[in-house]
Protein backbone atom coordinates (compact mmCIF):
# COMPACT_ATOMS: atom_id res chain seq x y z
CA UNK A 1 0.00 0.00 0.00
CA UNK A 2 2.84 2.31 0.88
CA UNK A 3 4.62 1.57 -2.38
CA UNK A 4 1.48 2.32 -4.37
CA UNK A 5 0.89 5.55 -2.43
CA UNK A 6 4.50 6.55 -2.93
CA UNK A 7 4.28 5.98 -6.65
CA UNK A 8 1.09 8.02 -6.88
CA UNK A 9 2.73 10.77 -4.86
CA UNK A 10 5.78 10.81 -7.11
CA UNK A 11 3.54 10.96 -10.18
CA UNK A 12 1.65 13.87 -8.67
CA UNK A 13 4.87 15.70 -7.90
CA UNK A 14 6.15 15.13 -11.45
CA UNK A 15 2.86 16.33 -12.92
CA UNK A 16 2.90 19.36 -10.67
CA UNK A 17 6.45 20.16 -11.69
CA UNK A 18 5.51 19.94 -15.36
CA UNK A 19 2.48 22.13 -14.86
CA UNK A 20 4.67 24.62 -13.06
CA UNK A 21 6.74 25.15 -16.22
CA UNK A 22 5.25 27.93 -18.38
CA UNK A 23 3.72 26.66 -21.60
CA UNK A 24 5.81 29.11 -23.63
CA UNK A 25 9.03 27.77 -22.09
CA UNK A 26 8.12 24.15 -22.92
CA UNK A 27 7.13 25.14 -26.46
CA UNK A 28 10.34 27.10 -26.92
CA UNK A 29 12.33 23.99 -26.11
CA UNK A 30 10.59 22.19 -28.96
CA UNK A 31 11.26 25.06 -31.34
CA UNK A 32 14.89 25.26 -30.31
CA UNK A 33 15.20 21.60 -31.31
CA UNK A 34 13.99 22.63 -34.78
CA UNK A 35 16.46 25.53 -34.89
CA UNK A 36 19.33 23.27 -33.82
CA UNK A 37 18.19 20.69 -36.35
CA UNK A 38 18.43 23.33 -39.08
CA UNK A 39 22.06 23.88 -38.08
CA UNK A 40 22.71 20.16 -38.51
CA UNK A 41 21.18 20.24 -42.00
CA UNK A 42 23.54 23.07 -42.98
CA UNK A 43 26.50 21.10 -41.61
CA UNK A 44 25.41 17.99 -43.55
CA UNK A 45 25.15 20.01 -46.76
CA UNK A 46 28.77 21.07 -46.51
CA UNK A 47 29.87 17.42 -46.60
CA UNK A 48 27.39 15.96 -49.08
CA UNK A 49 28.63 15.74 -52.66
CA UNK A 50 25.06 15.72 -53.93
CA UNK A 51 24.65 19.32 -52.81
CA UNK A 52 26.81 20.31 -55.76
CA UNK A 53 27.10 24.07 -56.28
CA UNK A 54 24.97 24.88 -53.24
CA UNK A 55 27.27 27.60 -51.94
CA UNK A 56 26.88 29.47 -55.22
CA UNK A 57 23.13 29.15 -54.91
CA UNK A 58 23.12 30.20 -51.25
CA UNK A 59 24.96 33.40 -52.12
CA UNK A 60 22.16 34.27 -54.55
CA UNK A 61 19.19 33.08 -52.49
CA UNK A 62 16.58 35.52 -51.20
CA UNK A 63 15.55 33.10 -48.46
CA UNK A 64 16.06 29.55 -47.23
CA UNK A 65 13.49 27.14 -45.79
CA UNK A 66 14.93 24.22 -43.80
CA UNK A 67 12.97 21.21 -42.53
CA UNK A 68 15.28 19.09 -40.35
CA UNK A 69 12.93 16.10 -40.21
CA UNK A 70 10.28 15.39 -42.81
CA UNK A 71 8.48 12.41 -41.27
CA UNK A 72 5.86 10.01 -42.55
CA UNK A 73 2.65 10.70 -40.68
CA UNK A 74 4.04 13.91 -39.25
CA UNK A 75 1.70 16.46 -40.81
CA UNK A 76 -1.59 15.09 -42.07
CA UNK A 77 -3.27 11.88 -40.95
CA UNK A 78 -1.77 9.30 -43.25
CA UNK A 79 0.48 11.92 -44.79
CA UNK A 80 3.98 13.26 -44.33
CA UNK A 81 5.48 16.49 -43.11
CA UNK A 82 7.51 18.35 -40.54
CA UNK A 83 8.29 21.68 -38.94
CA UNK A 84 11.02 23.95 -40.23
CA UNK A 85 12.41 27.47 -40.25
CA UNK A 86 12.31 30.14 -42.94
CA UNK A 87 15.09 32.75 -43.00
CA UNK A 88 15.32 35.73 -45.35
CA UNK A 89 18.29 37.72 -46.53
CA UNK A 90 18.08 41.33 -45.33
CA UNK A 91 20.26 44.41 -45.66
CA UNK A 92 21.92 43.53 -42.33
CA UNK A 93 22.39 39.82 -42.99
CA UNK A 94 20.24 36.75 -42.47
CA UNK A 95 17.05 37.21 -40.48
CA UNK A 96 15.83 35.41 -37.41
CA UNK A 97 14.02 32.13 -38.14
CA UNK A 98 10.26 32.12 -38.66
CA UNK A 99 8.54 28.79 -38.09
CA UNK A 100 6.73 27.11 -40.97
CA UNK A 101 5.46 23.59 -41.64
CA UNK A 102 5.72 21.50 -44.80
CA UNK A 103 3.21 18.74 -45.47
CA UNK A 104 1.64 16.60 -48.15
CA UNK A 105 -0.28 13.37 -48.65
CA UNK A 106 2.94 11.77 -49.89
CA UNK A 107 6.45 12.86 -50.78
CA UNK A 108 7.41 9.52 -52.29
CA UNK A 109 10.26 8.78 -49.89
CA UNK A 110 12.39 5.85 -50.91
CA UNK A 111 11.18 2.43 -49.75
CA UNK A 112 12.11 1.73 -46.17
CA UNK A 113 13.03 5.32 -45.34
CA UNK A 114 10.94 7.09 -42.74
CA UNK A 115 12.38 10.60 -42.72
CA UNK A 116 14.29 13.11 -44.79
CA UNK A 117 16.10 16.43 -44.39
CA UNK A 118 14.82 19.12 -46.74
CA UNK A 119 16.17 22.52 -47.71
CA UNK A 120 14.51 24.91 -50.14
CA UNK A 121 16.61 27.68 -51.61
CA UNK A 122 14.22 30.48 -52.54
CA UNK A 123 15.95 32.30 -55.35
CA UNK A 124 13.50 35.06 -56.31
CA UNK A 125 11.29 37.62 -54.60
CA UNK A 126 8.33 36.06 -56.36
CA UNK A 127 9.18 32.72 -54.77
CA UNK A 128 9.53 34.27 -51.32
CA UNK A 129 6.24 36.15 -51.66
CA UNK A 130 4.59 32.87 -52.63
CA UNK A 131 6.00 30.89 -49.72
CA UNK A 132 4.94 33.59 -47.26
CA UNK A 133 1.32 33.36 -48.38
CA UNK A 134 -0.81 31.39 -45.96
CA UNK A 135 -1.23 27.75 -47.03
CA UNK A 136 1.02 28.12 -50.09
CA UNK A 137 0.74 25.03 -52.31
CA UNK A 138 3.78 24.25 -54.43
CA UNK A 139 2.95 23.62 -58.05
CA UNK A 140 -0.47 25.21 -57.78
CA UNK A 141 0.77 28.80 -58.04
CA UNK A 142 1.08 29.92 -61.63
CA UNK A 143 4.45 31.30 -62.62
CA UNK A 144 6.48 29.91 -59.69
CA UNK A 145 9.05 27.38 -60.91
CA UNK A 146 10.49 24.63 -58.70
CA UNK A 147 13.47 22.41 -59.56
CA UNK A 148 15.18 19.61 -57.64
CA UNK A 149 18.88 19.96 -56.99
CA UNK A 150 21.00 17.25 -58.58
CA UNK A 151 18.91 16.71 -61.69
CA UNK A 152 19.31 19.35 -64.37
CA UNK A 153 19.64 22.17 -61.89
CA UNK A 154 22.94 23.41 -63.29
CA UNK A 155 21.23 24.04 -66.59
CA UNK A 156 18.33 25.64 -64.80
CA UNK A 157 20.52 28.18 -63.04
CA UNK A 158 22.81 28.73 -65.98
CA UNK A 159 20.29 30.56 -68.13
CA UNK A 160 19.14 34.13 -68.12
CA UNK A 161 16.69 33.59 -65.24
CA UNK A 162 16.83 31.64 -61.99
CA UNK A 163 14.19 29.14 -60.89
CA UNK A 164 12.04 30.51 -58.09
CA UNK A 165 12.73 27.60 -55.73
CA UNK A 166 15.46 24.95 -55.68
CA UNK A 167 14.86 21.87 -53.49
CA UNK A 168 17.42 19.53 -51.97
CA UNK A 169 16.70 16.55 -49.75
CA UNK A 170 18.62 13.79 -48.01
CA UNK A 171 17.09 10.60 -46.61
CA UNK A 172 19.30 8.99 -43.98
CA UNK A 173 22.39 10.29 -45.72
CA UNK A 174 21.24 9.33 -49.23
CA UNK A 175 20.29 11.80 -51.90
CA UNK A 176 16.51 11.60 -52.11
CA UNK A 177 15.46 13.60 -55.16
CA UNK A 178 12.34 14.60 -53.26
CA UNK A 179 9.39 15.87 -55.30
CA UNK A 180 7.49 18.62 -53.50
CA UNK A 181 4.80 19.42 -56.08
CA UNK A 182 1.44 19.52 -54.34
CA UNK A 183 2.91 19.98 -50.85
CA UNK A 184 1.71 22.79 -48.60
CA UNK A 185 3.85 25.33 -46.75
CA UNK A 186 2.07 27.10 -43.91
CA UNK A 187 3.18 29.56 -41.27
CA UNK A 188 3.14 28.58 -37.58
CA UNK A 189 2.34 31.83 -35.72
CA UNK A 190 1.84 30.07 -32.38
CA UNK A 191 5.36 28.66 -32.59
CA UNK A 192 6.73 32.10 -33.50
CA UNK A 193 4.95 33.68 -30.56
CA UNK A 194 6.18 31.03 -28.12
CA UNK A 195 9.77 31.29 -29.34
CA UNK A 196 9.95 35.09 -29.26
CA UNK A 197 7.86 35.52 -26.12
CA UNK A 198 5.07 37.65 -27.60
CA UNK A 199 2.58 37.60 -30.49
CA UNK A 200 4.47 38.21 -33.74
CA UNK A 201 3.84 37.72 -37.44
CA UNK A 202 6.17 35.93 -39.83
CA UNK A 203 6.84 39.25 -41.54
CA UNK A 204 7.92 40.82 -38.23
CA UNK A 205 10.27 37.91 -37.57
CA UNK A 206 11.85 38.03 -41.02
CA UNK A 207 12.00 41.77 -41.59
CA UNK A 208 11.57 43.36 -38.17
CA UNK A 209 14.03 44.08 -35.38
CA UNK A 210 13.39 41.19 -33.00
CA UNK A 211 16.29 40.11 -30.84
CA UNK A 212 16.86 36.38 -30.42
CA UNK A 213 20.18 35.23 -28.94
CA UNK A 214 18.93 31.63 -29.18
CA UNK A 215 19.07 31.87 -32.98
CA UNK A 216 22.47 33.59 -33.15
CA UNK A 217 24.40 30.42 -34.03
CA UNK A 218 21.98 29.54 -36.84
CA UNK A 219 22.33 33.04 -38.32
CA UNK A 220 26.11 32.69 -38.07
CA UNK A 221 25.98 29.36 -39.89
CA UNK A 222 23.89 30.94 -42.64
CA UNK A 223 26.26 33.88 -42.93
CA UNK A 224 29.17 31.47 -43.50
CA UNK A 225 27.61 30.45 -46.81
CA UNK A 226 27.67 34.08 -47.98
Amino acid sequence: MFRRTGLMGATALLTGAMLGVPVAARAQTSQQVTVDGARKVLADLRHDKEFGNAEQLMRKAKAVFIVPKLIKGGFFIGGEGGNGVLMARTRTGWSNPAFYALGAASFGLQAGLEQSEVIMLIMTQKGLDGVMRDQFKIGAQAGISVVTLGSGVEGAIGGASLPDVVVWSSSTGLYGGLTVDGSVIKSEPNMDSAYYGRPVTSKEVLFGTLASPNAALLRKDMASFG
